[in-house]
């Protein structure tokens, strides 16, 4: 490497030719629509399982499949942009996530769906960390907060205004205009990148150490699919598939964080987690990410069931929320720089602790209005938490251990937000299951609609527990500065 990462982010921050703006919106564009993917269907899966004729757990495939074909590709995205530059690499996602869209706007049957929405995720999942860390390179320091609300606008008001556009589009075009809406904005994306994105990085081709790459292939994959099959057994947890992939997924994330210490250059570098504040960061994000995740799928899920609402409806009642959520973001990063993470992060999980709370003891006579506001101040909490404390945690990293930062950071949010959707929907379905064999006449509507009732409050309520984590880790965070190169290495 003939720049050290130090050396190539003050040259790319003092040189004028290096014109910002332009990279910028090149990458939000693109990023902005391939994660809206994340939740466009979410409104959308009653329809799927009519549709195709398939069960609740088989059709959050199109959500959690997704998220796992990311949690797979992100760990390995350091080496893709070390061996291709940002302009190679930009489009090359792009177009990968505009075919899989394309499959996915024609699929007739539901395994050709979600194979559409596999490729989708191979573009979105290589995507994020390459704009973490453009970003990183071409903004100074006293910045980074404004700039990361920017980039909390597009990885959180993308997937939360996903269900509202989802249910009206669902609705009056079908969902097959779901992806064929998004077709010209990705197509877009590519020719503006094209003519406007310039490489601010350096081609270094590490070597390839394959033993990582299967390593985190199949511990990263094996564990989401794990924790995906939970609810398609009526064993649950105890099923010997399930237990299977988990402890394959888990050892081979083991053997994958292992060999990452003893390599001269890792794919990914796990030195990260020495530092309090950025594995602060990464136990905060998680719980967030579940939170918003599973907020995002079981409200559709029970608006449209014991509520009885359209999907249209359902997805106009999250619409005050995901508007909220994407105006405060760059608000909250641009607060940060001022007052530090503590100021923000207590009220905020509190606030968000007390809403989950509210939406434990919901049923289906609730008033809408009540759902209006309980989403609304979980995106608020979420603007205030998530990329405070992931700017946070990235402040406190020496420069040469940014892409790495932004690697992990990247790739817990599929693997959390998978696994967080997974559980909480077979706790769903093991409540169900469990309320209607203790009733006469378990295929009563009034029945069925009660027993979804009470599942979704037990959901919330274990929701409820996790955040109460959130609030304690508020209360322990400070402003962190970076550290000393040598200290990650010398641990």
């Amino acid at each position: 490497m003939t720049k050290s990462n130090e050396e190539k982010y003050e040259f790319l921050s003092e040189n004028p030719n290096v014109k910002t703006v332009p990279i910028m919106a090149a990458l939000i564009i693109g990023a902005f629509f391939a994660i809206l993917n994340e939740t466009l269907l979410n409104i959308a899966l009653t329809t799927l399982m009519d549709e195709f004729g398939i069960t609740l757990p088989t059709v959050q495939w199109v959500a959690t499949g997704f998220m796992l074909m990311m949690g797979i590709v992100i760990p390995i995205s350091p080496l893709f942009m070390q061996w291709f530059t940002t302009r190679q690499l930009f489009i090359g996602t792009m177009t990968v996530f505009t075919i899989g869209t394309a499959i996915a706007a024609m699929a007739p049957t539901f395994s050709i769906l979600l194979t559409g929405r596999l490729i989708q995720a191979i573009g979105t999942g290589l995507l994020m960390p390459v704009i973490f860390n453009v970003f990183l390179l071409i903004y100074p320091p006293e910045k980074r907060g404004k700039i990361m609300g920017i980039v909390g606008l597009v990885i959180m008001f993308a997937p939360a205004i996903g269900p509202t556009l989802s249910g009206v589009i669902v609705d009056y075009l079908g969902w097959r205009f779901l992806f064929i809406s998004v077709l010209p904005f990705a197509v877009f994306s590519v020719l503006f990148s094209l003519k406007f994105l310039v490489n601010v990085s350096e081609v270094t081709k590490p070597k390839i150490d394959w033993l990582s790459i299967i390593f985190s292939t199949i511990g990263f994959g094996a564990t989401i699919y794990g924790f995906s099959s939970v609810g398609e057994s009526e064993a649950g947890f105890l099923s010997p598939d399930v237990l299977f992939f988990i402890i394959i997924g888990v050892a081979g994330i083991t053997l994958f964080a292992v060999r990452q210490f003893k390599l001269n250059e890792p794919l990914m570098d796990l030195r990260v987690f020495k530092l309090p504040m950025f594995t602060h960061a990464v136990i905060m994000f998680v719980i967030i990410v579940m939170t918003m995740f599973a907020s995002e799928l079981i409200l559709p899920v029970f608006m449209q069931g014991p509520m009885a609402l359209a999907p249209a409806v359902a997805g106009m009642l999250l619409l005050p929320g995901s508007i909220l959520n994407g105006i405060m973001s760059p608000f909250m990063g641009a607060l940060f720089d001022k007052v530090g993470p503590r100021v923000m992060m207590i009220p905020a999980t509190i606030v968000l602790a007390g809403t989950m709370f509210m939406f434990s003891r919901m049923t289906a006579d609730t008033p809408t209005w009540v759902i209006i506001v309980g989403f609304m101040l979980i995106m608020l909490s979420v603007s205030a938490t998530m990329m405070p404390a992931e700017t946070n945690g990235l402040n406190q990293l020496p420069k040469r251990l940014y892409p790495h930062g932004t690697a992990v950071m990247s790739a817990l949010q599929p693997l959390s937000g998978a696994i967080g959707v997974s559980v909480f929907i077979s706790i769903l379905n093991a409540k169900q299951a469990s309320y209607l064999s203790g009733v006469t006449d378990p295929t009563s509507p009034q029945v069925m609609s009660q027993a979804m009732v009470v599942a979704v409050e037990h959901v919330y309520f274990i929701i409820f527990i996790i955040t109460l984590v959130a609030v304690v880790l508020s209360f322990i965070v400070y402003r962190a500065k970076p550290v000393n190169e040598d200290v990650p290495a010398e641990g």
